[in-house]
């Protein structure tokens, strides 16, 4: 286990697996570069320059389901995700991510599962962006396709997370709340791809594939 990175005191709580902690912009390793199934990191809206994020605060209209935000802070705990296979249908742990796969993007601090539906957002109008369920499990409304170019899902590349059951694109466009979490951006989903909905990933615990047999399972 190399430490390159602080990394939130819960994390070690995960098991006993091997873990690389690293941005993953300072990755140069070609057999270390893809994101992997089981994974907890940071996503970058690169055109936005703010982190997914969330937080125990609902929507006050929409769905009134937990919020999710983008953040220009870089070392908040609240914007670490964990990288999931589909429900009932787990990914190997420490397998790359495929470009193309789909994958649940669950709330490290809240357990709840980056979600959408048609429900408008509240400030763009756009659709709303939520995260959903309990202990990690919710519905089929949690599951997002990896948008990108190659064969895997590259830690220093820019990809877009297209939501399966509605077809939009995870996005930031910029408009801002305020109270209770004043200059916050909204995340919501569009329905087009644009510069609006790159995102590449960033700080976090990169699981490293097994010399053991794959089983199916998840942290």
């Amino acid at each position: 286990m190399e430490v390159m990175s602080a990394v939130p005191r819960l994390l070690w709580l995960l098991p006993p697996v091997l873990l690389l902690l690293f941005p993953a912009c300072e990755s140069r390793d070609p057999e270390l570069s893809p994101v992997t199934c089981g994974s907890l990191l940071k996503l970058l809206n690169t055109r936005h320059n703010v982190r997914l994020h969330s937080h125990d605060v609902k929507y006050g209209s929409g769905s009134g389901q937990q919020s999710v935000t983008g953040v220009e802070s870089a070392d908040d705990a609240n914007s670490y995700w964990h990288i999931r296979g589909k429900p009932k249908r787990p990914c190997q742990r420490g397998v790359a991510i495929k470009c193309g796969q789909s994958i649940r993007i669950t709330h490290m601090k809240t357990g709840r599962n980056l979600h959408s539906h048609h429900f408008s957002s509240p400030l763009s109008n756009n659709q709303e962006v939520s995260a959903f369920g309990e202990n990690g499990e919710g519905d089929d409304l949690d599951v997002w396709t990896v948008q990108c170019d190659g064969v895997h899902w590259e830690r220093d590349e820019a990809v877009r997370f297209k939501h399966l059951g509605t077809d939009v694109f995870l996005s930031v466009t910029g408009e801002q709340y305020g109270h209770p979490i004043r200059g916050q951006r909204e995340v919501h989903g569009m329905s087009s791809p644009n510069q609006h909905n790159w995102w590449k990933a960033m700080e976090g615990v990169f699981i490293q594939p097994s010399l053991e047999p794959l089983r199916h399972d998840e942290l």
